[in-house]
C-alpha cells in the first residue's frame, strides 16, 4: 500500500452522529479521509493514522481495542474519550493501555489541532 497523504484516515468509532461532523470537519482539513466506523476493519489498514475511540457509545471495545489497534491499525495513533462524569469508562480505558484518554471537553478542545501529519 502506498502511503502518500491521500490515502491517510482516521477512522472514529462512535455512534454519534452530530458529534462526528466536528470530527470529519478537523480530519478533512488536517488532509485525512474520515472513516466513520463501529469497530474496528476485519483486515489490517497501514493508512489508519488515528482511531479514535468514543467512550459514551463504543466503551464496549475498551478491551480488545489496544491490541486490535496495533494488529489492525499498526500506523496509528489511539485516542479515547468520555464525558467527565462517565469516570468508570475513563478509567478502564487507561487501565486498558489506551495512550491517550481524554474527557470529551478536552477532546473538543483539543480537535482543531490533533490530527497533524506523522
Amino acid at each position: 500500500m502506498s502511503l502518500d497523504s491521500e490515502s491517510f484516515a482516521v477512522l472514529f468509532l462512535s455512534g454519534d452522529l452530530m458529534f462526528a461532523s466536528r470530527v470529519r470537519a478537523a480530519a478533512e482539513r488536517a488532509g485525512y479521509e474520515f472513516r466513520l466506523a463501529t469497530s474496528l476493519p476485519e483486515t489490517s489498514d497501514d493508512g489508519v493514522r488515528y482511531v479514535v475511540l468514543d467512550l459514551s457509545t463504543r466503551s464496549t471495545l475498551v478491551p480488545t481495542i489496544v491490541e486490535g489497534t496495533a494488529q489492525q491499525c499498526p500506523n496509528a495513533e489511539l485516542i479515547a474519550y468520555g464525558p467527565h462524569v462517565q469516570i468508570n469508562r475513563l478509567s478502564a480505558a487507561r487501565e486498558a493501555g489506551v495512550p491517550r484518554v481524554l474527557t470529551r471537553g478536552q477532546f473538543d478542545q483539543m480537535l482543531g489541532g490533533l490530527f497533524v501529519h506523522q
